[in-house]
């Protein structure tokens, strides 16, 4: 019997993918920022002066970051419910999670949507306190699931990516258990038949294609991304599978790309290629579902070498712990920000410059000396109590 036989189902935890999720968080803060200059897409605060480079660049990131973040979010589930067990992971979810989704939708979320007033109106002159109020005018809405709560200014803004992670990881508890038996199966057979690992392009172009795509969610339905988190839970950490999945790098990442090429005449001849229906419409939006995992599919594979695994260095500790309380205070940043910066006379090179540089200091010095200095704001923001200093009295 070889090692590889061998080896356990499960493996430790995945630092390369630690790093990926805080590369994606970072990410996200140029991707925010390049908004504001995009011709498209409808950002809170939007510059005189646009430029299609940021549609094309931002193609290539909707692609695979939200998915990669939510592979790896459901991963961290599958240790968490290895320690806890279903019923503890469900109250650390609504800890963790739905605590600083309650906080920021009342106190960081209203920003934007008030600026987005005054960029759009000069004579707009209503307060901030006036206008939050208005903000929290809210009616049920369950047909949005789970978005379930509506208004004329109400939203969650980014925080949809926490709100969609909380509603998966509630749905996941109770069918936590069979899933993992039946991940053991499916273990064994792609160790078999590694291409049965690009079944999941199956799903993804079905929802995409016929439930339609949301720009609101980065550009993919609110329902892909439960494939991707429970393939994270299922079968992420199963070495048999992760060898797979590096044998089948290469090629299918190449099938990725001309999949991603393929897309590019419906979305730049269609008006609405998100959600037309129409059969170029269909194909355009299954083939993008299709294109993604095979993205996915590559990065998991090219960045895999256990080998090489080596403990993280303190910094990449520091910001993994960070990655929560990162991105539910860059979007807010970086609207303020921008703000702030899209009157200037100068090239937008410039501007968004400021923006990427002024929005990570300022997330960063908020995090460092707000939010994990007290106990109340580190539970604000889903982090847990800080761990006691051996050094003092």
């Amino acid at each position: 019997m070889s090692a590889e036989t061998q080896a356990p189902a499960t493996s430790p935890r995945r630092g390369e993918l630690d790093a990926l999720r805080v590369l994606v968080v970072l990410g996200l803060v140029f991707f925010h920022s390049g908004l504001v200059f995009s011709p498209d897409d409808d950002f809170y605060v939007k510059n005189a002066q646009t430029t299609d480079a940021v549609t094309v660049l931002a193609g290539f990131a909707v692609v695979w970051a939200m998915p990669i973040l939510f592979l790896v979010a459901g991963l961290g589930s599958r240790y968490s419910i290895r320690r806890r067990g279903p019923a503890r992971f469900s109250r650390e979810r609504l800890l963790r999670l739905g605590v600083p989704l309650m906080f920021a939708t009342l106190v960081l979320c209203p920003l934007p949507q008030w600026l987005r007033l005054r960029a759009a109106d000069p004579g707009y002159d209503e307060s901030y306190w006036r206008f939050w109020p208005r903000f929290l005018t809210v009616h049920p809405d369950p047909a949005d699931f789970p978005f379930v709560l509506d208004g004329e200014h109400f939203e969650t803004g980014h925080l949809w990516f926490v709100v969609l992670l909380l509603a998966f990881s509630l749905l996941l508890a109770p069918v936590a258990a069979p899933l993992a038996a039946w991940a053991e199966r499916v273990g064994r057979t792609v160790e078999r038949r590694p291409a049965l690992l690009l079944l999941p392009t199956l799903p993804l172009a079905a929802i995409n294609a016929f439930l339609g795509m949301e720009e609101g969610f980065a550009g993919w339905n609110r329902w892909a991304y439960l494939v991707f988190f429970l393939f994270g839970y299922a079968l992420a950490d199963d070495v048999r599978v992760r060898a797979a999945l590096r044998r089948l790098a290469v090629p299918v990442g190449v099938a990725g790309l001309v999949l991603f090429a393929g897309t590019a005449p419906g979305f730049l001849s269609l008006d609405d290629p998100f959600t037309e229906w129409n059969p170029f419409a269909l194909v355009t939006r299954a083939v993008f579902g299709a294109a993604g995992w095979c993205w996915v599919v590559a990065i998991l594979g090219l960045l895999d070498r256990p080998r090489e695994a080596r403990p993280p260095s303190r910094t990449m500790m520091y910001l993994g712990l960070a990655a929560l309380p990162l991105y539910v205070l860059h979007q807010p940043v970086v609207v303020a920000i921008a703000y702030g910066v899209v009157g200037w006379p100068a090239p937008i090179v410039v501007e968004y410059a400021v923006i990427v540089a002024g929005s990570l200091a300022v997330i960063l010095v908020l995090y460092e000396c707000v939010v994990r200095r007290t106990r109340l704001t580190r539970f604000l923001f889903g982090m847990r109590p800080a761990p006691p200093d051996p050094h003092s009295s």
